[in-house]
C-alpha cells in the first residue's frame, strides 16, 4: 500500500500537468540507394545509447531473416552483423514490439551491428524509444548501450524491406549535425538531478557521471564556453492527503514541495523529505557559488557529497553536508538562509522556481524523469557519460568557435591530417586554409601574424594589406642569385603581384630574365657592346670611351678629363676672383664709413679749418 501511494503521487503529477508536453528530438536520415528510395527522412532519436551529435555515419543496412524484433540474442541464431575490414558499417533494420526498445539495441550491439533503426509497426507520429525503469538489475545493461538507435516510420520501414527483398542495396546516412541548435559562441546547459543515491543502477550512474563530468565542466565554465544550472523536480501533495503521514514524510512545507521514499518503504532509512531538503541545499549551495563568481564549485559539492555522505553509510545529514560546504570555503549562513524552515506552511521561492522550470517552453518538452540534460534549451538524447556528453556540449557551439577541449583526439577526428582536407596549403611556409571544427573541416584562408590571407581557401589564398610580403613574400615570386635577390611583392602593392623591372612574367609562379640585348632594348649607341645580366645588363665602348647609361652613349674619357679640369679651373679662378673683389668693397665702405665717423666726433670739439667759429661753443669752454 506505501508504494501505491507513492507512485500514485508521481502519477498524480503527471496527470496534473500532463497536460504535460514531451518533445520528440529528431535528426536526418539520407538514403543514397537505391533510387526508389533517394531522399532524406525524419526519425526519432531514442533516449539511450550515443547519439553521434554533432556528426554523421554511412552504413548499409541488414534485415535479419530471422529474430526480427531483435527480442532475442542474435547468438542463438548463429547471427552476425560485425562489418567486415574495408567495409560498411552494419545498420540493424528490425520492428517494433514485443520487447523494450532497449533489449533490441542491446542484442543488436552485441551482434556487431553499427547502429540500430527500429520501424515502426503503426502509422503515427514518431515517438520517442525510452529506456524501462530500472526497479531491478536486470537492466543494468542500459549503461552499457553505444550504438545510436532511431525509430522511422511504418512507411519507410515499409519501403527498405521492400528494396531488401528485391536485392537493392539500401545505403543509409544517419546525420546529427544539427540536432541541436547552437545560437552564438557559448552554450547554455542544464542538468536535471536528484541527490538520492538509493535509486539504484540510474543513480549510480548518474553520480558518477558528475564525477568524471566534473573536470570537464569546470574547464568549460572557468572560461567562459558554458553556462551551467543545476534543476531538481519536486512534486506536491494533493490537498487531500497534505495531513496524511505520507505526505508529512516526503514533503516539507506542509506538502508544497515532495520527493518519492528513496527505499519506496516509510518504515526505514530516509523519507522524500530528506530528499527534499539535500536537493534544496544542493540548488542553494548553486545560487550562493554563483553569486561568489565561482558556479563551478556546484560539482565539487554533489562529487564530494556523495563520497562523504552516503545513504547506506547513514551519513546523508545536513551536519556531512555543512562540513562538505565549509571545506569549499563557502559561506554556510547564506544557503541556510536560502534554504529557510521546511515546516513553515509558505512557499519557498528557490523550489517553487524550480517547479516552474520543469515546465517545457519552445522546442523543449516537460522534465518528467531522472536525470534530463538540457541543452540549448533541447533534451538532449543517450547516454549519461562524460564522452557522449561532451560531444554534444560540443555540438552546441557554433562552428569554429568550440574550445579546444572538443578537438581532442578522444571526441573528434581531425579532417586537416588527412590530404590537408582538400584545401589550400603552403607546405614551404607552412600555412593552410584548412580548419578544424567538431563537425568537420572548414577551406578559410588565414590570418598569420597579423596578415590577413584572402581567397577561396581550396585553391588560392594569398596575403593581402600592408605587411603582406612579410608573409610568404605575399604569395609572389622571389629568387636569389649572385648575391642579388628580387622579388615579386612590394610594399606599395596592398595586393597582387608584378615582376620587378628586368623581368617579365605572372608574378606569381615565376619572373624570367629579359634579355635587354637581344630584345635590342639597351646599348643601341654606335659601337657599343652589350652583355645580359640576370635582372640587368652591362654595356661597354671601344676605343677607351666611357658608356653614360642615361643618356645611352659613349663618351671620351681624355676629352671628358680635361673638358672636366679645364671647367673646374674656371670655377676656382671664378670663385678667387669674385672673393677678392668683393673684399676690396668691402675694406672701401669700411673706411669711408670709419672717416665720416672719426670726423663727426672731432668736429664737435674743435672748429676745423673749413668750418667757422661758433661763440656758444667758446663762451661754453670759458664756463
Amino acid at each position: 500500500m506505501r508504494v501505491v501511494f507513492s507512485i500514485a503521487l508521481w502519477v498524480f503529477f503527471l496527470s496534473v500537468n500532463g497536460l504535460a508536453k514531451f518533445v520528440v528530438e529528431k535528426n536526418s536520415l539520407k538514403v543514397t540507394s537505391p533510387d526508389s528510395l533517394k531522399d532524406v527522412y525524419e526519425c526519432a532519436i531514442g533516449n539511450f545509447g550515443v547519439p553521434m551529435y554533432g556528426g554523421t555515419m554511412v552504413g548499409m543496412l541488414t534485415y535479419p531473416k530471422a529474430n526480427k524484433k531483435a527480442c532475442k540474442s542474435f547468438d542463438d541464431f548463429d547471427i552476425s552483423f560485425k562489418s567486415k575490414p574495408g567495409g560498411f558499417p552494419t545498420f540493424l533494420l528490425v520492428d517494433r514490439g514485443d520487447c523494450y526498445f532497449a533489449s533490441k539495441a542491446w542484442n543488436a550491439q552485441n551482434a556487431g551491428a553499427a547502429a540500430i533503426l527500429v520501424a515502426d509497426d503503426r502509422i503515427e507520429p514518431l515517438i520517442t524509444m525510452d529506456t524501462p525503469e530500472e526497479e531491478n538489475l536486470s537492466f543494468s545493461y542500459l549503461q552499457n548501450i553505444t550504438v545510436p538507435s532511431v525509430l522511422i516510420s511504418k512507411g519507410l520501414g515499409d519501403g527498405f524491406k521492400r528494396a531488401l527483398s528485391n536485392g537493392e542495396m539500401v545505403t543509409v546516412s544517419l546525420d546529427w549535425r544539427e540536432s541541436l541548435p547552437h545560437p552564438d559562441e557559448r552554450v547554455e546547459y542544464e542538468l536535471w538531478t536528484n541527490s538520492n543515491d538509493e535509486c539504484g543502477p540510474k543513480c549510480e550512474s548518474q553520480i558518477e557521471f558528475v564525477k568524471s563530468f566534473r573536470g570537464v565542466a569546470q574547464i568549460l565554465e572557468h572560461k567562459g564556453f558554458t553556462q551551467f544550472t543545476p534543476h531538481y523536480i519536486t512534486w506536491y501533495c494533493p490537498d487531500a492527503y497534505i495531513l496524511s503521514k505520507q505526505c508529512k514524510s516526503q514533503c516539507i512545507n506542509r506538502g508544497r514541495y515532495c520527493a518519492p521514499d528513496p527505499e519506496q518503504d516509510f518504515s526505514r532509512g530516509y523519507d522524500g523529505r530528506d530528499v527534499v531538503i539535500q536537493n534544496l541545499r544542493q540548488v542553494c549551495l548553486f545560487k550562493v557559488a554563483n553569486e561568489s563568481g565561482k558556479p563551478w564549485l556546484w560539482w565539487d559539492y554533489v562529487a564530494d557529497f556523495s563520497i562523504r555522505c552516503p545513504m547506506k553509510e547513514k551519513k546523508y545529514t545536513k551536519e556531512c553536508a555543512d562540513d562538505v560546504i565549509r571545506s569549499l570555503g563557502l559561506d554556510l549562513k547564506k544557503i541556510d538562509a536560502c534554504v529557510g524552515d521546511p515546516d513553515a506552511d509558505r512557499e519557498n521561492p528557490i523550489l517553487r522556481a524550480e517547479q516552474a522550470a520543469q515546465i517545457g517552453k519552445d522546442s523543449r518538452g516537460d522534465v518528467t524523469i531522472l536525470p534530463t540534460l538540457v541543452i540549448n534549451n533541447r533534451q538532449y538524447r543517450g547516454k549519461l557519460d562524460k564522452g557522449a556528453v561532451l560531444k554534444a556540449l560540443c555540438a552546441g557551439f557554433q562552428e569554429a568557435t568550440e574550445p579546444a577541449i572538443c578537438l581532442s583526439e578522444d571526441i573528434e577526428t581531425n579532417e586537416c591530417l588527412e590530404n590537408n582536407g582538400g584545401c589550400w596549403q603552403d607546405k614551404a611556409a607552412n600555412i593552410t586554409a584548412c580548419k578544424d571544427t567538431f563537425r568537420g573541416r572548414l577551406c578559410v584562408c588565414p590570418v598569420v601574424e597579423g596578415v590577413k590571407l584572402v581567397g577561396d581557401g581550396y585553391k588560392h589564398c594569398e596575403a593581402s594589406g600592408l605587411r603582406r610580403c612579410e608573409i610568404n613574400n605575399g604569395g609572389c615570386w622571389r629568387e636569389a642569385r649572385d648575391g642579388r635577390m628580387y622579388s615579386a611583392c612590394t610594399d606599395a602593392m596592398t595586393s597582387g603581384c608584378k615582376c620587378p623591372p628586368g623581368f617579365r612574367g605572372d608574378g606569381v609562379n615565376s619572373c624570367k630574365d629579359i634579355d635587354e640585348c637581344k630584345e635590342k632594348l639597351a646599348c643601341q649607341c654606335p659601337d657599343c657592346k652589350c652583355r645580359n645580366t640576370w635582372g640587368s645588363y652591362d654595356c661597354s665602348c671601344g676605343g677607351g670611351r666611357l658608356y653614360i647609361r642615361e643618356h645611352d652613349a659613349c663618351i671620351s674619357k681624355k676629352s671628358t678629363a680635361e673638358f672636366s679640369w679645364s671647367f673646374l679651373w674656371f670655377i676656382v679662378l671664378g670663385l678667387a676672383s669674385t672673393g677678392a673683389g668683393g673684399y676690396a668693397v668691402y675694406k672701401y665702405r669700411i673706411r669711408s664709413y670709419m672717416d665720416s665717423e672719426i670726423r663727426a666726433i672731432m668736429a664737435q670739439y674743435m672748429p676745423l679749418d673749413n668750418q667757422a667759429e661758433n661763440p656758444s661753443r667758446v663762451r661754453l669752454a670759458e664756463i
